[in-house]
């Protein structure tokens, strides 16, 4: 047995990574993304020039925005549409930062295709978004999903970010392939793309939004015994209560991404420790292990979990001493 491995952690990990628990907003963001596909798709079939329309996910960190867009552009790249040019339509996925201009953000993109482009090479703008486009047009790919958008336009001149959102205006415009534009951030994005009028009249909204309780106990509970199903523990009779997914839901800043993942670090424990049932004691080992709290202060333990950890700072107490 290597002494860098956990088995009980590493097969929670092998059993759960892909696994993607159905919520409703996943069913708005499939209906959406096949409507615009399915328009998108009749124009091309028509032959005539268009403008197509995008979709932009947001969603505070953490709320599960990238598992949802990965998981249906997986199942939509598995699904070989065929397009007019005979191939097997597909999506690209492109992930920005903070520190990339525009001729990094066509790198990138090109990257993403499946076509690198090289960094010595000596183009203009209008010469980079060329080359995407016939890039895109030759692999079938109808569309790019830009993964946390929001960083590109961060500590950027006015300048720079129009000049950013110009080049993914061009790419939704062009004349001989235009793109699909799939972009996920959090909230602070919206107000990015609102500088360019003609880019974002183009643009479908969808909020992820955070937890709502009383409303959602049920689903909170729901998530926790499947992915406890999943991995063939029982639960604890003191988990399935309001107050213990209150509790949860307070942990994970009411955001559906982190709950799951908290949950997630629970099964590993109880499995590393041979249980066959999930409790509350689980949720404290994996909350102690992540942050160094005491573990007569995390949020499954402490009376004022409601004030001392709060939404905007997952994983943060607001104990002053």
């Amino acid at each position: 047995m290597n002494e860098f491995v956990i088995p009980a952690i590493r097969d929670t990990a092998s059993g759960t990574v892909d696994r993607v628990f159905p919520l409703e907003r996943a069913e708005r963001l499939k209906n959406e993304f096949a409507r615009v596909f399915s328009h998108h798709l009749g124009c091309l079939e028509s032959g005539s020039r268009f403008e197509t329309e995008s979709i932009l996910v947001t969603g505070q960190s953490g709320s599960g925005k990238t598992k949802e867009i990965e998981e249906l552009l997986k199942r939509f790249n598995a699904s070989n549409i065929p397009l007019p040019t005979g191939q097997p339509a597909r999506f690209a996925e492109c992930i920005l930062t903070g520190t990339q201009g525009w001729k990094d953000l066509g790198r990138n993109s090109m990257w993403a295709i499946g076509f690198p482009l090289d960094g010595k090479a000596r183009l203009t703008q209008v010469e980079i978004w060329e080359r995407v486009v016939t890039e895109a047009k030759l692999a079938g790919v109808v569309g790019i999903h830009y993964d946390e958008a929001q960083h590109i336009f961060r500590k950027k001149n006015d300048t720079d970010r129009l000049a950013i959102l110009d080049s993914f205006k061009t790419l939704m415009k062009s004349h001989d392939w235009p793109l699909i534009l799939i972009f996920s951030g959090v909230p602070e994005l919206d107000g990015y793309l609102r500088e360019e009028p003609q880019l974002y009249r183009l643009i479908n909204r969808i909020k992820f939004n955070d937890i709502s309780l009383p409303d959602d106990f049920d689903t909170v509970h729901e998530i926790v015994s499947s992915y406890a199903l999943t991995s063939r523990l029982e639960l604890d009779d003191k988990i399935s209560t309001e107050d213990f997914y209150h509790r949860l839901v307070a942990a994970g800043a009411f955001r559906w991404g982190l709950i799951i993942k908290l949950t997630i670090g629970a099964i590993g424990m109880a499995r590393v420790r041979n249980t066959g049932t999930l409790h509350v004691d689980h949720f404290i080992d994996a909350w102690v292990s992540k942050t160094q709290t005491n573990s007569a202060a995390t949020p499954f333990t402490h009376s004022r979990f409601e004030t001392i950890y709060r939404k905007d700072h997952p994983f943060v107490e607001a104990l002053t001493g």
